[in-house]
Parts: structure tokens; C-alpha cells; sequence
């Protein structure tokens, strides 16, 4: 990957372009930030859940499994940059147990370095996601 004078790669300085495509001000960029992170970590939640249940959401394969998915709930949760509000998948049976974010946990940790420095990489969210 070819590195530019800046430090950043052409792939990250593409992220960067993308980034700034709307923006008119640096809190324009702070909220686009702001729900990447949030949408990533519901992405993850996501994949925790399909994991647990053992079938993908909207999936034939979890009618009368003896557990389903049950909506989600509202979690606040804050982080060195800011507070985010994400949703949190929930099931029937209440045994979900999240790793990413845990129950009662309402201060991120090391995670959201680590998937800002994945963003400036350039990577998707899906990749991300498949990388923690």
C-alpha cells in the first residue's frame, strides 16, 4: 500500500474523501463518525446474536427453536469522544450475554480505538466486524 506525505494511504485518504463528502463544518465529521462507530458496534451485536441463536435474523430456521429474537433495547454508552445511543438485540429467553458491549456496560473501552483505526484504513464495516 503506498503511503502519502500525510502519513495516510490512498485507500485511507479515499475513506477521508467519503467522509467529508457532506460535511460543511468538523461537527459534521464528528456525527458521521460518530454513528460509523455506533452502526459498527450494532453490527457486531448482530453477528453476536446470530451466533448465539445459531441462525441469521429473519431465518426459517429459528421458528419454534425454543429461543428467538425478541426487538431490541436502547443502550447509552460513553466513550472518551462522546455518548452514542446504540440498539441492542435482545431474545426470548433473556440469556443473550453481548461481549462487545456486556449488560450494564455503559463505558466503552479499547474497542473504539480499535475500530477508528480500522475505519482510517479503510476497512468496511463487515470487515471490522469479521476482524474482532
Amino acid at each position: 500500500m503506498k503511503t502519502r506525505k500525510n502519513g495516510l494511504s490512498e485507500r485511507e485518504m479515499e475513506f477521508v474523501q467519503l467522509l467529508m463528502a457532506d460535511c460543511k463544518s468538523t461537527g459534521d465529521i464528528q456525527n458521521k463518525l460518530k454513528s460509523l462507530f455506533a452502526g459498527t458496534i450494532e453490527q457486531m451485536l448482530e453477528a453476536e446474536m446470530e451466533e448465539y441463536l445459531g441462525y441469521e435474523k429473519n431465518s426459517i430456521e429459528g421458528n419454534n427453536s425454543g429461543n428467538s429474537r425478541n426487538g431490541y433495547g436502547k443502550k447509552t454508552i460513553n466513550s472518551d469522544y462522546d455518548e452514542y445511543e446504540i440498539s441492542v438485540p435482545r431474545d426470548r429467553n433473556g440469556d443473550f450475554d453481548p461481549q462487545v458491549i456486556a449488560k450494564r456496560q455503559t463505558r466503552t473501552t479499547e474497542i473504539e480505538d480499535k475500530i477508528m483505526a480500522m475505519y482510517a484504513k479503510g476497512m468496511s464495516q463487515r470487515d471490522i466486524e469479521d476482524t474482532l
